[in-house]
């Protein structure tokens, strides 16, 4: 299977699971520990698997912080 390949399919695989939980910290932490991984995953394929992870789990934390806000309506027009 081609890297490329690979990428995204762990990143259409951990998206959805980036809301999971019921509180903020919940989501955050889940949204950090997907991100991390699949930073991890990416990052390994270009040799540096550490800066990956960082970078990923940021994005997650990120990502886990907006589906908390959507969750609790902060989008809503």
């Amino acid at each position: 299977m081609k890297p490329m390949t690979v990428v995204l399919f762990s990143i259409a695989i951990a998206m959805p699971m980036v809301g999971c939980g019921t509180t903020t910290t919940a989501r955050v932490a889940s949204g950090t520990a997907i991100g991390s991984g699949g930073g991890a995953i990416i990052g390994s394929l270009s040799g540096n698997a550490g800066k990956g992870a960082l970078i990923g789990a940021g994005v997650g934390a990120l990502g886990g912080v907006l589906a908390d806000e959507h969750a609790r309506g902060s989008f809503s027009r």
